[in-house]
């Protein structure tokens, strides 16, 4: 299986390309909040563990969502050419983590695809949204939190892809078509062999 991480801070358009990656590429894509709402749902035992920090208000272990992930790759490796992580790893230990998991396998990161965008593109695009999605997240006050904690907690995560040497950026801004283009020229000499 071929492993992407999409990555970039908030507001990057991670979701937006990762459609489209997955539209083209025929990858499964794993997010963790989706993950760790199914799981929990369904009442799994990692689910019940994932719920029982979140009803603490403490952050979810990362081997629980390590766990999860095993399960999911588990779940989709024989009807999937791969995995596109969105939104994950946020930390360098979960980075390490899913390495380790994905060397137990055989298996590595191919492409660390990160979204470049300069801050105040990032402020512009947030606001932008929250006033027309009405999403709770994206009031001026906590934009600036997750953009804080997106360049003091997930951002060093670039480093350890670029060590890894399996990072790729993306740093034009315009159009979803236009982004998308760049992206392709990063993917399609891996997914399209």
């Amino acid at each position: 299986m071929i492993y992407i991480v999409i990555f970039g801070p908030p507001g990057s358009g991670k979701g937006t390309q990762s459609e489209r990656i997955i539209n083209k590429y025929g990858l499964t894509h794993i997010s963790t909040g989706d993950m760790l709402r199914l799981e929990m749902k369904n009442g799994t035992e990692l689910g019940e563990k994932a719920k029982n920090f979140i009803n603490q208000g403490q952050l979810v272990p990362d081997e629980v969502i390590i766990g999860m992930i095993k399960n999911k790759i588990i779940e989709v490796e024989n009807q999937s050419k791969g995995i596109i992580f969105d939104g994950f790893p946020r930390t360098v230990e979960q980075a390490k983590a899913l390495k380790e998991l994905l060397n137990q396998r055989g298996e590595q990161i191919e492409i660390m695809l990160d979204l470049v965008v300069e801050r105040q593109e990032l402020l512009n695009r947030l606001t932008k949204r929250s006033e027309t999605s009405g999403r709770a997240d994206d009031t001026p006050e906590t934009i600036e939190n997750r953009l804080k904690v997106y360049e003091e907690i997930t951002s060093p995560v670039i480093q350890f892809y670029k060590s890894e040497g399996c990072y790729s950026s993306i740093t034009k801004i315009g159009a979803v078509e236009e982004i998308f283009k760049e992206v392709e020229k990063i993917l399609d000499p891996v997914l399209l062999v």
